[in-house]
């Protein structure tokens, strides 16, 4: 589609509004991180390494990846509707199993199937592809999770009141009354966007090989999960550096956690309001370099023994910043490879971005220690948002030879 489909709020008959999209996107979003300053409280309460509770995090990504891979191409055939609503309802189950759990292995079973709410964060992205044409849909991308941001800015912070409060099952009970909501919002709201495909399922999977021979595709997904992998390695570190190397307590933590939401909001906005104008290239590269940039400065500053709670958590603040540029328009450029295959593009991008994640939050993981302090994870950060800025210098390198030609 290349015109703007106007919708009507709670008619199901209608493209979804706005609100709705951002709703679900920031569902998944706080599935994501809500807990994450009671994992060292929960690894003491199912008297389990630190290590194997940080897999909550880990395998939920690793999960989430696999499933974006299926959710793409069922979309594109089935319709972007009945496959977020059975999202949203295994979901809902998998919280109520995770509330409930009494060892660390239950646990992170419901948790690997909590990764199901993933279909709301890729199908929000593709319902935008659905509605508006390329450079809109960049733009509206930006506005919908710059909404989105204001979840795991706040969520960390509310999770770890929760968990002073009440102890860590209480961020499932909220999780499960959020879902709740959301679920009847998207019922009475979400109205199908995705034309019906002529082409069967397994035909439709195979449409796989379009995308991975598409240079252009590879360059936009890859500058999107190299991006966004600092994110990921600081999801799965950040929690262990409050906590051991600064000694926080979990409310602490919380509040510190959501500081690249302010710049990841920021970030969405510049990307709502200039993309059209600048173009996706050039927002993806000035990204990807303030991400570094910020990055650098951290790790600078530890090196030079001024590294503090203060400076670790507050200097995120850019790699959002860059990240909020970086993602809306990487990933608007990869659903307009093949706007027919918008849920698929989407789900092998989303699939590259939480697959690295899941990589890179594991391995933050396994080398940090309170003897190696935050270093690790700087460098893990910083070598990947070098790569994202390499990756878009080639592919704005390729489009000049192309225009040259």
């Amino acid at each position: 589609m290349t015109a703007r489909i106007s919708s009507k709020f709670l008619d199901r008959r209608t493209p979804p509004h706005i609100a709705t999209l951002i709703m679900l996107a920031g569902l998944s979003a706080l599935a994501m991180n809500i807990f994450l300053p009671s994992l060292p409280g929960m690894a003491e309460y199912f008297d389990a390494p630190y290590r194997l509770m940080q897999l909550s995090v880990a395998l939920y990504l690793a999960v989430n990846a696999v499933l974006q891979i299926l959710i793409g191409p069922i979309s594109d055939k089935l319709g972007r509707r009945p496959v977020i609503l059975w999202g949203l309802a295994v979901f809902l189950l998998a919280t109520v199993g995770c509330a409930l759990s009494e060892t660390a292995g239950m646990f992170l079973f419901f948790r690997m199937m909590q990764a199901a709410i993933v279909s709301s964060m890729v199908l929000s992205r593709a319902i935008v592809r659905d509605m508006v044409p390329e450079n809109q849909a960049a733009s509206m991308i930006g506005y919908v999770t710059m909404g989105m941001a204001v979840v795991p800015m706040l969520g960390p912070v509310f999770g770890g009141m929760l968990d002073q409060a009440f102890g860590w099952q209480s961020n499932f009970w909220a999780l499960l009354g959020a879902g709740a909501v959301i679920f009847w919002l998207t019922w009475a709201d979400l109205g199908e966007t995705a034309g019906k495909s002529g082409m069967t399922l397994a035909q439709q999977f195979r449409e796989y090989p379009v995308l991975f021979r598409s240079l252009r595709f590879w360059g936009y997904a890859m500058a999107a999960a190299l991006s966004s992998g600092a994110f990921f390695a600081y999801l799965g570190g950040a929690p262990y550096v409050g906590d051991h190397v600064f000694g926080l307590e979990p409310a602490q933590v919380g509040f510190y956690f959501g500081a690249p939401a302010l710049g990841y909001f920021a970030g969405n906005f510049i990307s709502g309001r200039f993309s059209a104008r600048i173009g996706v290239n050039r927002m993806v590269y000035w990204g990807t370099l303030i991400t570094g940039a910020g990055i650098a400065i951290n790790l600078a500053l530890f090196y030079a023994g001024l590294g503090s709670a203060a400076s670790f958590f507050g200097l995120m603040t850019l790699m959002g910043l860059g990240n909020g540029m970086t993602i809306p328009n990487a990933t608007a450029g990869a659903l307009s490879v093949r706007p027919d295959l918008a849920g698929t593009a989407s789900g092998l991008s989303g699939a590259l971005q939480i697959g690295g994640g899941a990589g890179l939050s594991a391995l933050a993981g396994v080398w940090l220690t309170p003897e190696t302090g935050a270093f690790p994870l700087l460098w893990i950060m910083l070598v990947v948002s070098l790569a994202a800025i390499v990756t878009i210098l080639l592919v704005m390198r390729r489009e000049a030879r192309l225009s040259l030609a």
